[in-house]
């Protein structure tokens, strides 16, 4: 039986995570919902389940808490006009923490399904969930929250995990086998032995044995089946925001749309600590925001977006093109973006590849930089994302070396960046530098550097290395399918000089479209094309112009997707 108490008083909220709805809002989300009474103990979510609802606290109390009924966190207590939740449930996955009663009173109760659209013809409102929802993910991350990693940082698979699970934002908290005391602790309980690492500890006990990357994507709800009953009319391959871009206006315009990642959403631009001169943000917006709102806006016009799901290979069946993908399935379709963006390159020094993923990254978020906060760190390269990357660490790292091989920082990145690290007290800049080796045990310890003008090398005392030093297309599943340049990327358009192979369009009486490859109906946007600028803006033109394309393509061949 419960019993009336003092309502306690709601958790600080000092990151903006955790606004109170007003009345009008609350009113607006009512006609969508219903009104509950709820009782002292009552779970709303559970770690590890779906929710099928959205909650607003009228009245009492309701707790956020980790490890229900075991070693209970904690984390959030909201009252009255609070709401609960974070992305990963109104994206559809799983609950990481367990929202519990305190003190009975009453909610109301919005499904999910309905907030999507609701949310859309409010928009005030839309941004405002949107931005708690974002930033809360964020407050998870930086707490460790959410399933447990249990490996060693010298295993490949180990290092996969941890890439995955930081590239699709998930929370979560790695315990290293080697250094933290708890690893022997947790794997004696659970019955497993060090040499069964890595694993994957999912609500409370229950173990994920080396599980593969759509294994648990899967499990924790981020993956849909790939499996398309009929010919889709736009298959998009590649989540960066060429693709992305693609999704959204391919499926708001009747599209049967699908987009296919190998890894996460957000391309390199969702690696991106900030964007500071993309179109409509003034004060920037953060890689992970972008994405998000893009995943989230694709997916309310209709668009599946399907992560990881790696194609693999491109051939034509029964008129129609055929996506093979690693997992042995096969996707058709009427039309094809490819989008597939760019890799970093690695870094060529020693030590470099036995630290990865443990002190060298190609990555500077928010997961990234919390193993080495308050640790001085370096960054290499000269272009904006090298940029980006040591204005954003040197927020909460005492030194930054921004390490460029050239002798000019303006030959590649924008003049804002250049004005802004140039006048930072907590960054150094060493030009004509380059990086000899990277030392360190089971973890940086040191990198050797060379001034490529003197010979001299220095060592410099820093516990991370980032890396931002170009990249390379990712178009190795297309060698021998359509054109590639000699760099590897795909050209398109009036730069196939004339290539395009005269038998396959014959019939269409034209040559290719402006961003069409040297195949009908294969469309290439954003940093894989030939001759593109490598920009988060023109990579969102360029996949939204290809579906204006893509539409001229379908009426040309008569597809019933068309009408």
């Amino acid at each position: 039986m419960t019993t009336d108490r003092p309502t306690p008083a709601p958790t600080p909220d000092p990151y903006g995570a955790f606004p109170r709805l007003t009345d009008d809002q609350i009113a607006v989300l009512s006609a969508s919902g219903q009104r509950r009474r709820v009782r002292e103990g009552e779970l709303l979510f559970r770690e590890g389940e779906p929710s099928r609802e959205f909650f607003v606290v009228l009245s009492g109390t309701v707790a956020v808490v980790e490890g229900h009924g075991e070693q209970e966190r904690t984390l959030q207590l909201h009252g009255p006009g609070s709401f609960l939740g974070e992305l990963g449930l109104l994206e559809g996955q799983a609950a990481v923490l367990t929202a519990v009663v305190r003190e009975r009173g009453e909610v109301l109760a919005v499904p999910w399904s309905n907030l999507p659209d609701l949310l859309a013809r409010e928009p005030v409102l839309g941004d405002l969930i949107l931005r708690a929802y974002l930033r809360r993910r964020i407050l998870l991350a930086g707490q460790g929250t959410g399933f447990r990693i249990i490996g060693s940082a010298f295993s490949p698979d180990t290092r996969r995990l941890l890439e995955f699970t930081a590239r699709n934002r998930l929370p979560h908290r790695w315990v290293d086998l080697e250094k933290d005391a708890e690893a022997e602790t947790l794997l004696r309980r659970l019955g497993i032995t060090p040499e069964e690492t890595p694993v994957v500890v999912w609500r409370g006990d229950r173990v994920l044995r080396n599980p593969s990357n759509a294994d648990l994507a899967r499990v924790i709800g981020l993956r849909t089946d790939t499996a398309v009953a009929t010919v889709c009319d736009l298959l998009v391959v590649g989540a960066g925001p060429a693709g992305l871009a693609a999704a959204v206006y391919g499926a708001s315009e009747g599209l049967a749309t699908v987009v296919l990642d190998a890894v996460a959403t957000g391309g390199q631009a969702g690696t991106s600590s900030r964007i500071e001169n993309y179109l409509g943000f003034p004060a920037g917006i953060s890689g992970v925001e972008l994405t998000e709102r893009a995943v989230l806006q694709a997916g309310r016009f209709g668009a599946r977006i399907t992560v990881p799901a790696e194609a693999v290979g491109l051939e034509q069946e029964s008129g129609h093109h055929l996506i093979r993908l690693a997992d042995g399935t096969a996707i058709s379709t009427h039309a094809v973006v490819v989008a597939t963006g760019a890799r970093y390159r690695r870094l060529p020094a020693p030590g470099v590849d036995r630290l990865e993923g443990v002190g060298v990254h190609y990555a500077a978020t928010l997961w990234e930089a919390r193993t080495c906060r308050l640790d001085p760190v370096a960054v290499v390269g000269g272009g904006n994302s090298a940029g980006q990357a040591a204005l954003f660490l040197a927020a909460q790292s005492p030194s930054v070396h921004l390490l460029v091989r050239g002798g000019d920082l303006t030959a590649g990145m924008s003049r804002y960046l250049v004005d802004r690290i140039t006048q930072h007290p907590r960054i150094e800049v060493m030009l004509h530098t380059e990086v000899q080796e990277v030392t360190g045990t089971d973890r940086v310890e040191s990198v050797v550097v060379r001034d490529n003008r003197s010979g001299g090398q220095r060592v410099l005392e820093v516990h991370a290395l980032f890396v931002f030093i170009g990249a390379r297309p990712r178009t190795s599943w297309l060698v021998g399918t359509i054109r590639l340049d000699p760099h590897g990327s795909i050209p398109t358009g009036q730069d196939l000089a004339g290539a395009a192979p005269a038998a396959l369009w014959r019939h269409l009486a034209r040559t290719p479209f402006a961003l069409e490859t040297d195949r009908p109906g294969i469309f290439a946007a954003g940093d894989v094309r030939s001759g593109s600028v490598k920009r988060v803006a023109s990579a969102v033109g360029e996949g939204s112009m290809a579906v204006r394309l893509v539409h001229e393509h379908l009426r040309e061949v008569g597809s019933p997707g068309i009408h």
